[in-house]
This record gives structure tokens, sequence and C-alpha cells, in this order.
């Protein structure tokens, strides 16, 4: 690699880093409690767990378990229904003023008995909602979910070109060689680098689910605008559902219809994921990566028949996919210590770069406010000694 190019490519990877690194380690720091967020909500008692019971004790009625949960709130109306893949026994409503409220009311209910169990505090209570909202818009909403997109971008730019300087820079040294003998900056430098290379794969993989995640809210309204709208269409113009069908035969119907698939969430009509006339049944699979691939089934709220069933747009299972890539959560806990080391070397990565540009910053000030006359001095005292 010529000079030239190997300055610029320095130029790139030194200032798309700068640029990303304090959002990234947010990211980092973030997301490694995140990883673990079902054990921790077990351990702070915020995770909800359905009473024990016999395996083979059959579910309720579902229009029970919806009206047990609104008999806690008359006047909210029912927005969502969801189920965990891992907690079958437990239905999550979701409750509130109007089909886009951001300030809803979820309840737990046994999906069993059809009581209520709890008002579960969303992600595992105040500490777990924290390290929520910071790590997917920075509590700025989609603004801020746009912003960390673009730090992704560039936490990939830093990447591909720490790559392309690795080469060059591990010329003359062996692969992976730390000196520990040489000064701390080297040390750190050579540890930046063998973290960096050891970790490349995970968190270029990381890094742009995570960009692809950020885009959630745009995929969603241009599916909404194009394939929802076409579904829609013959329902233009039609009175609004006074008298809604049985959600639970509306289930069954979508069950029938997509065997070997389980119901992932109900969304009511009105709100994002459905119509003013629809309900939306989203199926999912019932494997650990195929559960978070999702099929929507409209069934008309007012006659409860289904009126149609398609597979997601591959832009929405990209970034379906993306998910459980980003999360690493449906491999078990082998894979979630996995993700949790190679989260805490790249805060290392991260750190220690921010550690050499700082160290290297100060030499470089350092060197320009020396006066010329003590920068010449030890060219001065080498010439004296060699006359």
């Amino acid at each position: 690699m010529s000079p030239v190019s190997l300055r610029r490519w320095s130029w790139i990877h030194k200032w798309s880093s700068l640029v990303c690194t304090v959002f990234m380690l947010l990211l980092c720091l973030t997301g490694l409690p995140l990883i673990y967020h079902h054990e921790i909500g077990h351990l702070l008692g915020t995770d909800v767990e359905a009473p024990s019971m016999a395996p083979d004790t059959p579910r309720g009625n579902i229009d029970a378990v919806l009206a047990s949960a609104q008999a806690l709130y008359p006047n909210k109306m029912a927005m969502y229904i969801s189920q965990e893949a891992d907690e079958p026994a437990i239905w999550n409503v979701t409750l509130g003023d109007h089909p886009n409220d951001e300030h809803y009311k979820p309840i737990a209910v046994d999906a069993r008995t059809t009581k209520v169990i709890t008002e579960p505090a969303f992600e595992g209570g105040v500490f777990m909602s924290t390290m929520f909202r910071l790590h997917v818009d920075l509590f700025a909403g989609l603004y801020g979910k746009l912003f960390l997109g673009f730090m992704g971008l560039l936490l990939i730019v830093a990447v591909v070109s720490g790559v392309v300087l690795y080469a060059p820079f591990m010329r003359k040294l062996d692969f992976g060689a730390v000196r520990h003998e040489r000064s701390n900056v080297i040390k750190w430098l050579d540890l930046h680098n063998l973290l960096g290379i050891v970790t490349l794969v995970w968190v270029f993989v990381v890094g742009a689910t995570g960009m692809v995640n950020t885009w959630a809210d745009l995929l969603l309204k241009y599916w909404q605008n194009t394939e929802i709208a076409e579904m829609l269409k013959p329902y233009e113009g039609q009175p609004k559902v006074e008298k809604m069908a049985s959600i639970h035969e509306a289930i069954l119907r979508a069950e029938s219809a997509e065997p070997g698939m389980k119901v992932a969430f109900v969304a009511f009509p009105g709100t994002p994921f459905a119509s003013p006339h629809h309900y939306g049944i989203f199926m999912r699979g019932d494997e650990a990566f195929s559960s978070r691939l999702y099929k929507p089934v409209l069934i008309d709220a007012g006659t409860g028949e289904i009126t149609d069933r398609r597979e997601l747009p591959w832009y929405l299972t990209a970034l379906l996919l993306s998910q459980p890539l980003h999360f690493g959560d449906y491999g078990g806990q082998a894979m979630k210590l996995l993700w949790a080391l190679l989260d805490i070397g790249t805060i290392i990565i991260l750190g220690s770069g921010l550690y050499l540009w700082l160290k290297r910053s100060r030499k470089s000030k350092t060197v320009a406010q020396t006066s010329p006359a003590v920068r010449e001095a030890p060219a001065l005292a080498r010439s004296k000694e060699a006359r």
C-alpha cells in the first residue's frame, strides 16, 4: 500500500472511530444488561412468572383474558395481546386511551385461569427500562434511532478501515503479538489491534444489524402505506366497526389457517399493526430462530372471517432476522455468554482507542507548545558532540 493510501485510510479510521466511540461505548454498556434482561428481571423481582400448574392444563378463553384485563381499566381500549415464546402460560394485554397511546397499561393475565397476575413494569423496572431506551433511541424517539443508526454506519466504516490498516501494521510482527516490553501506549495499541481482529466479525454483524433495527419505524410505515394499504382497499369508505367479533374465535381461525405456527401478538383495530376494520394476528414459527419471523393474518373485526394473509416483504424479514442476531438471545445461555464476552471485548477496544488518541493528542500538543530553542537544543548538543 502506498504512503498516500495508508494516510488516507488512517484518516478515515481515526475520524470514523472518534465520532462514534462515545455512543458505541454507551450502546455496549447498555446492551450488556439487555442480553440478560430476563435474568435481571427475575433477580429484581420485576419478571412476571405464571403460577405453577400441571403442564397439560388447558388454556382458557381469550375473550375472558381480555375481559379480566379491561376490568381493571374499564375506560381504556385494547391495543394488543401478545405472548412470549418461552412463556405460553401468560397473555400480555396492552390497554390505552387511544390506538397510539404511548402511556399504555401492560397487564399480565394467566392464559389458563384467565385471571390477572400483575401489572408488570415495562422491560423489568426503571433500571432496565432506562437501559432499553438509551440503547434504542436515547430517549429521542425516531430522531434518536436514526442518529444511532448513523453511528452504527460509522462503526462499520471504522471496522473496514481498521482491517485495511491491520495488514501493513503487522507486516513486521507475528499475528496477535503484544509487545509487553515496550511502553504502555505500544502495549495498548497491540491489544487494541488484537481484540479488534478477534471481535471483527461480531462487531460487524452487531453493528450492521443494529443499524438495520434503527430503520424499523420507517420500514413499518412503508409497509403500512404499500402492502397493508393494498390489502385494505376493499374496506375504503366503510363505517367503523361497532361490535367486535370474538377475539378467541379469530385466533382459532388464524391458527387453523397457519398450522405449525403460533400467535405472537394480536393488534386490535386502529393500532399501527392493524386497520380500523381488522384484527391483525401475527403468527410465528415454533423454533428458536423461526419464532422471530412473523406472518400477518388479517381478520375482519366485524365478522371474524379471514380476509387476507401473506408473507412479510423481504425488508421486514431482514429486519426481523437482524433482531436475534443483534441481541444474541435465541441460542440459550451459551450464546448469551458469548455475546456478553464479545461485548466486553468491544468495550475494551473502544476504550483503548480513546486512550491512544488522547495520548497522541497530548504528545502532539506538547511538541507544538515547545519553543523552537528547546526543540533545537538536542540537535545542537548532538552537533557539538560530533565536533
